[in-house]
């Protein structure tokens, strides 16, 4: 399928999606109302209208730059230490089989439970948010380089090292672009959680970012501006996984194109 084709019908489900909201909150049906009254629903054009304004009126950057900021930080901290201490376990079986119970039991923890802790420790600034964001990042990473890791072919390393090659260029050349594809997978997702966390700590306990903002407008019930904020962090995500997507576009070009069409 052409690229263009594609994305023409993403925009078409869009859009679709956009106009089934719009009459669902603005035809009146046979006794008069919506089927969705706007005062829970709002409607796509109140919202929009909302989004443009926040842009132009210039308080939305300072919230909007708070969150980033955290989820920049969450996402580098915790893919960064996601990607060592997967190599790490991976390389060294002893290491791996004596905190896998531990890891086990501190990825099965519920992170929302996390974040009034994170708030007594680090304060209400950021880095409450960026640790809780760090442990919704690291484990996505640390599992997918880790199995990454371990999924290199034997045969692969046999080759390897009969050709005379030393651990670190067996880490350069074998592991490591192995790994990749793990790796990206993996970041795509975080990128998410990432933000995520940030906003999650912010609604739990900030005076500032998205996530304060989206709980500012759910106390007074104002569903266009909770709507609205939830478009922007769409919007965001969106931008920060076309980044990594365009990252890895540049890191594995040795990595055959799927999606070529087929003769």
């Amino acid at each position: 399928m052409k690229r263009s084709t594609l994305v023409a019908l993403q925009v078409l489900v869009g859009v679709a999606f956009l106009v089934a909201w719009h009459l669902l909150t603005t035809v009146p049906m046979a006794n008069g109302k919506p089927l969705f009254a706007p005062f829970f629903f709002s409607t796509p054009l109140d919202v929009l209208a909302r989004t443009w304004k926040d842009i132009l009126g210039g308080t939305l950057w300072r919230h909007l730059g708070i969150t980033l900021l955290e989820t920049v930080l969450a996402f580098g901290i915790g893919a960064g230490a996601g990607i060592v201490v997967g190599f790490a376990f991976a390389r060294r079986e002893l290491l791996a089989a004596v905190f896998d119970p531990y890891v086990k039991a501190a990825n099965a923890l519920p992170r929302v439970v996390l974040a009034p802790i994170f708030a007594l420790w680090f304060g209400l600034g950021i880095w409450s948010k960026v640790a809780l964001g760090f442990t919704l990042v690291f484990f996505i990473v640390f599992f997918n380089v880790y199995q990454g890791v371990k999924e290199v072919s034997p045969t692969v390393l046999a080759n390897a090292r009969m050709l005379g090659m030393n651990e670190r260029q067996l880490l350069r050349h074998v592991y490591w672009p192995a790994a990749l594809t793990w790796m990206f997978s993996s970041l795509h997702t975080s990128v998410g959680f990432a933000l995520i966390g940030a906003v999650v700590g912010e609604y739990l306990g900030s005076s500032a970012g998205l996530g304060y903002k989206i709980h500012e407008a759910e106390s007074v019930f104002d569903v266009t501006g909770v709507f609205s904020g939830m478009l922007i962090l769409t919007i965001v995500v969106i931008i920060l996984d076309a980044i990594v997507t365009r990252i890895e576009n540049r890191l594995l070009v040795w990595r055959p194109d799927t999606t070529a069409k087929t003769t």
